[in-house]
């Protein structure tokens, strides 16, 4: 097999994300039915929206595997300096939501800045790693120049101000940095000069020191810990098999935004422990896949790409699961694939498109050669044997 040879995809990954969405049209349709209707007139308005961002995603997820993994090396500092130059006309320009500047809109469609401006600085992180090689363990010239990259991306998104999507670029960021064996020591002085910043932020807002004040002490009072309260008794209504779908009554005004970043709560409603079991062991089929073609990856950015896709899906999705199940203090980042929205959908199947095309350069799934085929010389009876790929 050649170099330039492409192999089968990874169906089982592909297979996960594809149902994931599949499912995700029911549960959002159901727990946004209501609300829709009494806003829009029209139950079925947040359901042929989500739809057609579906629709989009697989179209981005395929566009992803198309192109081969080595076309972006060149692209991701470009993509890095646009994502940081969107995200400050963001600041500026963007539409303000619920307090927060986090949507850019352009000819009637918006999205989230943050769900692209993320992608891109974990392809640039992972084309630098590999273009430095041991040169990371050198704080001057390895660890501060991605540090550079990172403060910026995480900082710009804080401001809008979206401190859990922030964190959590910077913690997938520390990920990416450990995994290629950059000093520990350089890590823990990062951490120790974050956290600092990181509460800062944190007391510049009061809600946030509520919410955080109520998750510490598992108070159920206040509007601050509402909807945790109420997505954990839709988990409770919900028992082992569920209510059934459709029959939510926790998404009928009770739980505020339950098709969004608490639609996990409205799955355990609905189905039940099994239900949601269900869709974990999905993300679990998910990241066994992405770290098994991370570890036959061919070279260290498509091994490194893939490592950042996979916990980059991984890690969102278990933070949401955690905050719904009340583990976690509250944040606002969405379920891949499952939550209603448009930004993280896109972005994150384009991601996955991008791993299935590494798992097609990998020896997971190669391609069966095809009969022999017997060349007799025109001039000789040497007969000439030579496998056809």
């Amino acid at each position: 097999m050649t170099d330039i040879q492409r192999n089968h995809i990874d169906l089982p990954l592909l297979t996960a994300v594809l149902i994931l969405m599949v499912l995700s049209l029911g549960v959002v349709y159901s727990a946004s039915a209501t609300w829709a209707y009494e806003k829009f007139g029209d139950s079925d308005r947040m359901l042929n929206s989500h739809a057609l961002k579906i629709l989009i995603g697989i179209a981005a997820l395929f566009m992803g595997m198309m192109v081969k993994y080595t076309a972006y090396k060149k692209l991701t500092k470009f993509s890095l300096i646009a994502a940081i130059l969107i995200l400050a006309v963001t600041l500026v320009l963007g539409g303000e939501v619920k307090g927060a500047t986090r949507w850019l809109r352009v000819g009637g469609f918006g999205f989230q800045p943050s769900e692209f401006a993320k992608f891109a600085l974990l392809f640039h992180l992972c084309a630098l790693i590999a273009a430095k090689g041991d040169l990371i363990k050198d704080f001057k010239r390895g660890f501060v120049p991605m540090m550079i990259w990172i403060c910026s991306v995480s900082l710009l998104v804080m401001l809008q101000p979206n401190l859990s999507s922030g964190a959590m670029i910077i913690l997938l960021s520390c990920v990416m940095l450990f995994v290629s064996r950059a000093r520990i020591l350089h890590l823990l002085g990062t951490l120790l000069t974050v956290l600092p910043l990181a509460g800062l932020f944190l007391m510049s807002a009061p809600y946030r020191v509520e919410r955080i004040r109520s998750f510490i002490t598992g108070s159920s009072g206040g509007n601050y810990n509402y909807q945790l309260w109420q997505g954990i008794i839709g988990f409770g209504n919900g028992g082992i098999l569920g209510v059934g779908p459709g029959e939510s009554k926790q998404r009928d005004f009770f739980l505020p935004e339950s098709y969004g970043d608490f639609v996990f709560s409205i799955i355990g409603e609905e189905y039940g422990l099994l239900g949601t079991a269900f869709f974990l062991a999905l993300f679990l089929l998910i990241m066994l896949r992405g770290f098994k073609i991370a570890k036959y990856a061919r070279d260290d950015f498509s091994r490194l790409l893939a490592i950042a896709i996979t916990s980059t899906i991984t890690m969102y999705a278990l933070v949401n699961a955690g905050v719904t199940l009340g583990i976690l203090p509250t944040t606002g980042l969405p379920m891949p694939f499952v939550s209603y929205g448009g930004s993280s959908l896109v972005f994150s199947s384009f991601a996955v498109g991008v791993l299935l095309n590494i798992s097609a350069y990998t020896d997971l799934h190669p391609r069966a050669p095809r009969m022999r085929e017997t060349v007799i010389g025109p001039e000789t009876d040497e007969i000439a044997v030579r496998k056809v790929y």
